[in-house]
């Protein structure tokens, strides 16, 4: 009887327990409900697979967090997957993303803050074990190329569309001239680094493998271009002083060119040109590599007064932390700061007396590149606009257009190596044209300008200017010419398979490529083309797609004026 007893309270416990853990359930179920329509809860994950039924839906598999825009009453909610791509998808198949163990829903901000947070800890790491000095911090440039494509040349280079998409709003046809209207901007001029002293060195501990500075336009707030890098070069005997080499002209890697051009249409009063120098390492004892900050400095580019600032030489005292910091010290330790010279040349003061400053008017609103190749820029601006404008059907046509340069060339702004071995096939072919084919040498104009300019002998240099001035012949075939120079140099390259993939600052990287780039060339000029080499068996090139062709403008420019 005992036995008995106590098998029916067992039983008793087992089915009290079985209902309160069902109400648990329930209440959990409920709590759930309530938290996944909560109007502030925007992340939710997926509890099972889903495939679209209609146009409108979006497909998505389990286990995949979805960012939900808008919660329909009727149960299909419109959510935005990690691609970007948007779609209604069920109510049902969801429910909330716990992300920390206190289930705490984290927005991508916060992420993003927590990864600064990260990076910011390995830095102060650094700094207590003495591998860097205090006012180093975490590269900012860095972080917004590493974000994606929206601070890089690439980016800037695609046109962009007036509000109502109906047209190009920095591509305009000039039909008298055929070609496409210069574009006059706010701020057109060229700058030239010239060395950087003083610099803080770093510890033992970590090997530095590129020594840099990144530029860009900054109002303050925010960065108004692209970014754009130059190397440094140094002595071991004084490594605290950095050079650049201006001018750059020849087999000399672009990334080098101390001489940089400068545009911008931005309204800001506070617009200038920032310099953030930067050192690319790794650390000895873990093999870690990163990206860390010097210091940096600002040189406004208007007065108070809404004047440009005087074209001279500036030194700029070198500041710590980051940009939106402001007092720190690079390296409290030592009484001298740092200093960053550069000078700069404003085209505005001679309009249209150079043949180089006047078709830098060819270019983007707002670009910051090197000197070197800006050249190769004017043809690709002129190619974009004849398939654009002047071959176009229609201005509604929203076709794929079939130029494999247009398709192709913003990758080159990527890899500067690829950009170096297009500047130097471009050099090759200068030198078999005949005079009267040629046009005006770029650089050339651009040496006399420095030297008249400092000078100030102005009169003399227009007399030069305009000497030579009948060089320039038909640009149309010059176009061709650079046409054919591009496919048969950097386009089959771009889709070899011996050819490694770029890395910012690796030594045995780089090597790597120029010397497969030197060797296509090499076999380019020695086979007049590069058709042989496309065709031998001992090549292979990746599979055939057909972006490789078409240029589809329609969704550059979408991405170009949903950005800055």
């Amino acid at each position: 009887e005992d036995e008995n007893e106590e098998d029916e309270n067992e039983e008793e416990d087992e089915s009290e327990d079985e209902e309160s853990s069902e109400e648990e359930d329930s209440e959990e179920a409920d709590d759930d409900d309530k938290l996944l329509d909560d109007p502030n809860v925007k992340e939710c994950i997926a509890v099972g697979n889903f495939s679209a039924q209609q146009e409108e839906d979006l497909t998505f598999t389990k286990g995949e967090v979805l960012l939900i825009h808008d919660k329909k009453v009727d149960g299909w909610w419109v959510a935005e997957n990690s691609k970007g791509e948007r779609g209604l998808v069920p109510r049902t198949y969801l429910a909330v993303s716990v992300l920390q163990p206190s289930s705490v829903l984290v927005s991508p901000l916060e992420e993003r803050i927590e990864v600064v947070d990260e990076t910011n800890d390995t830095v102060e790491v650094l700094a207590t074990i003495g591998a860097v000095p205090a006012g180093f911090r975490q590269s900012t440039l860095f972080q917004l190329l590493e974000e994606g494509n929206q601070f890089r040349s690439s980016y800037f280079l695609q046109p962009e569309l007036t509000p109502s998409q109906l047209a190009f709003k920095d591509l305009v046809w000039n039909s008298e001239k055929n070609t496409i209207y210069p574009r006059p901007t706010r701020v057109s001029l060229v700058v030239t680094l010239c060395s950087c002293k003083m610099i803080p060195l770093p510890g033992v501990s970590i090997q530095v493998l590129s020594r840099h500075v990144r530029l860009c336009l900054f109002d303050g707030n925010q960065v108004l271009s692209n970014i754009h890098t130059v190397r440094a070069t140094w002595q071991p005997k004084n490594p605290q002083m950095w050079t650049f080499s201006p001018r750059v002209t020849g087999i000399l890697p672009s990334l080098l060119d101390g001489d940089c051009f400068v545009r911008s249409n931005s309204l800001s009063a506070d617009v200038g040109i920032l310099f953030e120098l930067g050192i690319t390492y790794i650390r000895n004892a873990t093999g870690e590599r990163g990206e860390l900050s010097c210091g940096w400095a600002f040189l406004k580019l208007f007065t108070s007064n809404g004047m440009p600032v005087p074209s001279k030489m500036y030194e700029l005292l070198l500041n710590g932390g980051t940009p939106y910091e402001r007092g720190v010290e690079v390296d409290p330790s030592i009484s001298r700061r740092g200093v960053v010279s550069s000078k700069h040349y404003i085209s505005e003061m001679i309009p249209q007396m150079l043949y180089l400053l006047y078709n830098m008017h060819l270019l983007p609103e707002t670009l910051i590149g090197s000197m070197c190749y800006i050249h190769i820029l004017i043809f690709y601006r002129q190619i974009l606009g004849d398939a654009l404008l002047k071959d176009s059907i229609s201005m509604q046509s929203a076709d794929l257009i079939f130029n494999p340069i247009l398709a192709t060339f913003p990758q080159l702004m990527d890899e500067p190596d690829l950009m170096d071995a297009l500047r130097s096939a471009w050099a090759d072919k200068e030198r078999t044209l005949k005079r009267s084919e040629k046009v005006t040498n770029y650089r050339f104009f651009f040496d006399i300008y420095s030297i008249y300019f400092e000078l100030e002998a102005f009169c003399q240099c227009y007399c030069y200017i305009f000497k030579y001035s009948s060089l320039q012949r038909d640009q149309e075939f010059l176009k061709s010419v650079f046409v054919l120079v591009y496919h048969n140099s950097v386009f089959p390259l771009l889709h070899s398979t011996f050819l490694p993939d770029y890395k910012w600052a690796e030594e045995e990287s780089e090597a790597s490529r120029w010397k497969v780039i030197a060797d296509f060339l090499k076999k380019s000029r020695e086979n007049d083309g590069a058709l042989q080499y496309l065709l031998s068996s001992e090549n292979t090139h990746k599979a055939f797609d057909i972006s490789e062709l078409t240029y589809d403008f329609l969704g550059e420019v979408k991405k170009n004026s949903a950005g800055v």
